[in-house]
């Protein structure tokens, strides 16, 4: 089996860049593809839902991408393949058949792709068929209309299929969508938010599920649903203005949350944006930020020997895998594909490729419990967070979720096991053990507040002990302030960003022992105490290989350490990072704590906080 290698130098500039990019990625799966099978096995790690639905969750999942290619006049080499396995795959005489659906069932995740090409490609795509398949086509697809399903973005899949039958010619059913569409008015939170499911998270599932969906169903169902269209445009609309501080100028967004491995669909959003011509920014500024996006994911190590994408991030890493992402899972990548459907002659694709607009250098997100930093040249953003916590998924839950900071240059390290600070992901976290060397962190918060100024929560990591938080954005640092009320003498130790561990790394210990400069070939990390009442002892942690989602290599992070008996005690902290500025002799805030109120200057700047 020849390998079909990914031609990472692409420039991504036009259009026909970006068609080449993806035939590439189809071409490196076209040796997987076997005649007379309805699925694609890409591999031997499976999932909660088993290896022959996760074969047709690979075949589907080059659909998102090979359907906008058709539809805007491109070719798939591979296209009689798959044709015959959806011919297959739904005909319930055939061996291949995908079967009937169960409750909570990942076809039903699936079916969504074919709603889609059907509203795309239209009776195009039912030409291919004869009056018999296409039937089998539609009682397949239609068996998700009144499935039961988790009641969250999933909600959206049957709409997509009841969109491609109305585009298509096929019987559709509107009550079922306005059905669907109820539901998940549950759990809109308002200005453009929802989170995904009620009380659930607000991650990338609302960007390239909720609005991606939402803008798709905008374009196609204006027609026969116009109020509607008109709503999810608007909500589209005001959530791109928060969604776009998410983004460098160099293209990489926060990772934050479940589902990274789906990588670039993380600018998915940008590419319905473009495709539904949504009223936010340029042309050229939405095509600066869809390509550059791609550009940074090409240099990345994402393939594997063969050219397949695999499970992970920055690298292929199935330590941060959740239960549900299989070989092929990854593939819902190909969702940023969508702008293959304009045609030429539309304005995205004849725009200058422009850079990101003037953005403030602190932003609030109320919605999402996140303020967004960005340094001057916009080339490292930092979401501060507090108050989310995904409990429908413990693989890394708290890593992905809980950490008190993420960053676009230097992401986070996993979970490797609670027993010792190198298992424990203590990047920024504060971990705290009872001297027997088991961490905890911060996971649920009971209580959660958020300003323009800092992020304030309140959680228990045992019942009788109880740790207040505020998070506060400083110019080129972020501020940590913790107020400890615990019943039992505890270890503590709090962590900055994570830098590659190697032997050209050095760590500089400073400022009386409380402070800690790491240097690494990518980047410099910082963690500075800043209270003299609290003093704690600068320290480093080495993590296993793929901790990281950056990286492969061993991680280091910046410490610091203290060992506190029962009582009432302050710790303050401040903390930076950078990729390619000197931070390391970057003045520190000046920091004063007296009684209730916490004071900050910094370059010529002034702030305060309550701590009540």
């Amino acid at each position: 089996m020849t390998p079909n290698k990914v031609n990472t130098d692409n420039p991504l500039r036009t259009r026909d860049d970006v068609q080449y990019l993806l035939n590439d990625l189809l071409s490196a799966v076209s040796p997987y593809t076997q005649k007379g099978e309805s699925g694609i096995d890409l591999g031997n790690s499976t999932t909660h839902y088993g290896k022959e639905i996760a074969k047709m969750e690979a075949l589907s999942r080059m659909l998102w991408g090979i359907f906008p290619l058709l539809a805007g006049g491109g070719e798939c080499a591979d296209l009689p393949f798959y044709l015959d396995a959806i011919r297959h795959g739904t005909d319930p005489e055939h061996p291949q058949y995908w079967g009937k659906i169960r409750d909570f069932d990942q076809r039903c995740v699936e079916m969504a792709a074919f709603g889609v090409g059907l509203a795309l490609l239209e009776k195009r795509l039912l030409q291919h068929f004869t009056p018999q398949e296409q039937q089998n086509l539609a009682d397949w697809l239609d068996q998700g209309r009144d499935a039961v399903i988790p009641n969250n973005n999933w909600n959206f899949f049957p709409i997509m299929v009841q969109m491609g039958f109305k585009k298509a010619g096929l019987p559709w059913d509107s009550n079922a969508v306005a059905t669907r569409f109820d539901l998940m008015e549950a759990y809109y939170l308002g200005d453009g938010w929802y989170s995904d499911g009620p009380g659930r998270p607000r991650d990338y599932y609302i960007s390239m599920a909720f609005h991606y969906y939402g803008l798709l169903y905008a374009q196609n169902m204006a027609d026969v649903d116009a109020p509607r269209a008109y709503m999810l445009r608007q909500r589209a609309e005001l959530f791109a203005q928060d969604f776009i501080t998410l983004f460098s100028a160099g293209g990489q967004a926060v990772p934050f949350g479940r589902s990274l491995t789906y990588r670039f669909a993380e600018a998915a959003f940008w590419s319905a944006a473009a495709y539904s011509q949504l009223k936010v920014f340029t042309p050229g500024v939405i095509k600066g930020l869809i390509l550059r996006h791609l550009r940074h994911w090409l240099k990345q190590p994402i393939f594997d020997r063969d050219g397949v994408l695999s499970i992970g991030y920055h690298t292929p890493n199935l330590v941060m895998a959740e239960d549900y992402n299989a070989p092929g899972s990854p593939y819902w990548a190909c969702k940023l594909f969508l702008i293959l459907a304009l045609p030429q002659e539309e304005a995205f694709w004849q725009a200058e490729e422009a850079p990101l607009p003037e953005l403030a250098r602190r932003h609030c997100i109320p919605h999402a419990n996140q303020i967004l930093m960005r340094d001057d040249e916009s080339q490292h953003v930092v979401m501060l967070t507090s108050g989310q916590l995904e409990l429908n998924n413990f693989v890394n839950t708290e890593a992905k979720y809980t950490k008190f900071a993420y960053s676009s240059e230097f992401g986070f390290t996993l979970d490797r096991g609670r027993y010792g600070l190198n298992h424990a992901g203590c990047d920024s976290m504060l971990m705290l053990c009872e001297g027997d060397g088991y961490f905890r962190g911060r996971r649920d918060c009971v209580e959660t507040r958020i300003t323009e100024s800092f992020i304030y929560s309140r959680w228990l990591p045992w019942q009788d002990v109880s740790v207040r938080t505020w998070l506060v954005p400083c110019g080129d640092w972020h501020l940590r302030i913790h107020h400890l009320e615990n019943q039992r003498p505890l270890d503590t130790a709090e962590g900055g960003f994570a830098v590659i561990q190697d032997p050209t790394t050095k760590a500089e210990i400073f400022a009386g022992q409380q402070a800690i400069t790491v240097t690494a070939r990518n980047g410099i990390s910082r963690i500075v105490g800043a209270d003299d009442k609290a003093l704690r002892e600068a320290s480093t942690v080495v993590t296993p290989p793929n901790s990281s989602i950056m990286f492969a290599e061993t991680a280091v992070i910046p410490l610091l350490k203290s060992a506190y008996p029962a009582g009432s005690h302050w710790l303050i902290s401040a903390v930076c990072a950078s990729a390619s500025q000197d931070i390391s002799t970057l003045a520190v805030p000046e920091i004063t704590h007296e009684g209730d109120w916490l004071h900050w200057q910094y370059q010529g700047q002034s702030g305060q906080i309550s701590l009540v």
